[in-house]
Formats: C-alpha cells, sequence, structure tokens
C-alpha cells in the first residue's frame, strides 16, 4: 500500500502559541552520556533529532530555541560521540544524537556508538518521536536510509524534517521533496507529513516547535 506522505501545514494559532511558549521559556543543558545507565529519568515527553554530519542539526536547534551556542555544547572535544539532553521547560527533553556517517571515525568507536544508540532508540520509553533531518540539496541518501531502518526496528516513529531549504532553487528543492516521499515508503515507522525547515530564513521553524509542544 502506498503512504501520502504531505508537507506539514502551517500550525494552528493555539498550536503555534504553544510551541512559542515553550521555546521561550528554560533551555538548558543537562548532560552528555555514553551509557544506558548515564540516562537522566525518564519522567517526561522526549524527542530527538538525528541527521548526517554536516546537515545543519546545530544550526536548526538553535534557531528552534532562539540560542545562538545552545548546541555546541555537542560539538565541543569529548563529546562527539554522545548523547546531549536538553530540558525545554519542566515538560520536554530534546535530544541532540551525533551525526551519523562516520567516514573518518575508527571503527571501534562507531560500533561503540552504533550500540549506544540502538539501546536508546529501543528502551526509551518516554521517546515520542525521532526527528530525522534531511539536507534538501541532497534528498535520502544511504546512510539516512540506515538510520530510518533502525528507527523502524525499534518501533520509534520517526518525523523527517529538511534542512537548508534556502540553499537550493525551486526545481532542486521540489525533486528532492519528491525523492524523500518516495524513499519513506519503505520506512513503517515514517511519520506521514514532511517538515521543510531553513535555520537562516525561519522557515518551517514554527511548525516544528508546534509538533513538540503539542506532543503527549
Amino acid at each position: 500500500m502506498t503512504m501520502a506522505f504531505t508537507l506539514a501545514a502551517e500550525p494552528e494559532d493555539a498550536a503555534r502559541e504553544t510551541g512559542r511558549l515553550l521555546f521561550a521559556g528554560p533551555v538548558d543543558f543537562v548532560k552528555g552520556v555514553t551509557t544506558m545507565a548515564a540516562l537522566p529519568p525518564a519522567d517526561r515527553v522526549e524527542v530527538c533529532f538525528a541527521g548526517r554530519s554536516n546537515v545543519g542539526k546545530s544550526s536548526l536547534i538553535n534557531a528552534l530555541t532562539t540560542r545562538k551556542s545552545l548546541a555546541r555544547a555537542s560539538n565541543t572535544p569529548g563529546r562527539t560521540q554522545e548523547i546531549n539532553f536538553f530540558t525545554l521547560g519542566d515538560s520536554r527533553y530534546l535530544v541532540d544524537l551525533p551525526g551519523y556517517g562516520f567516514a573518518e571515525a575508527p571503527v571501534a568507536i562507531v560500533r561503540k556508538w552504533q550500540e549506544l544508540l540502538k539501546s536508546y532508540l529501543a528502551g526509551r520509553q518516554t521517546l515520542r518521536r525521532a526527528f530525522v533531518l534531511i539536507d534538501t540539496r541532497h534528498g535520502v541518501k544511504a546512510v539516512d536510509d540506515e538510520i530510518m531502518g533502525l528507527l523502524d526496528r525499534s518501533a520509534v516513529t520517526f518525523q523527517v524534517v529538511m534542512t537548508k531549504s534556502d540553499k537550493v532553487n525551486l526545481a532542486t528543492r521540489e525533486a528532492n521533496i519528491e525523492q524523500v516521499k518516495q524513499a519513506l515508503q519503505k520506512h513503517p515507522a515514517a511519520y506521514p507529513e514532511i517538515i521543510v525547515t531553513s535555520s537562516e530564513k525561519g522557515e518551517g521553524v514554527e511548525t516544528l516547535r508546534a509538533v513538540i509542544a503539542t506532543l503527549e
């Protein structure tokens, strides 16, 4: 059966305001973890962000929170292979996963990170949604397909967020959105709405805030 994937609509006023208030409130770095035992208490709704290296994940997190350097915590030496937790007020965790696609990383480090990621995705009961970031310039690549397959097997609902929409012309944008829609057909855990964003221009930021704020 073919699933109809669509672009997410602009949020309704109430959802937009709920999202604005959530991200205008306190946003704090909690900790970076490298073992399941070190995870913070699973006491609130949790969302995670996953994406290839250089997909613009830090820029998007900073745009969402209107804090220019918040996501730099995950880019400092020693934290590159950690799962980084941030609080959104008292009601949410925003979880920043390390960029995947370790072309230059030692095999042992890659294996350790993959095992941690699998354990986290399969065992975190409060994880409501994973946001898989796809570069609008390139569409879905093989390494993106791998992470989506892992989310399928972990039974974690994921939603594609396309980044850097301002970096392509309209024809490329539309072609790559269509490529993403086709790639998602084989992933049963994929949420049927795609959010197109630009951290620089602000496109899609309010929509993504509203989605995160209204998850239960």
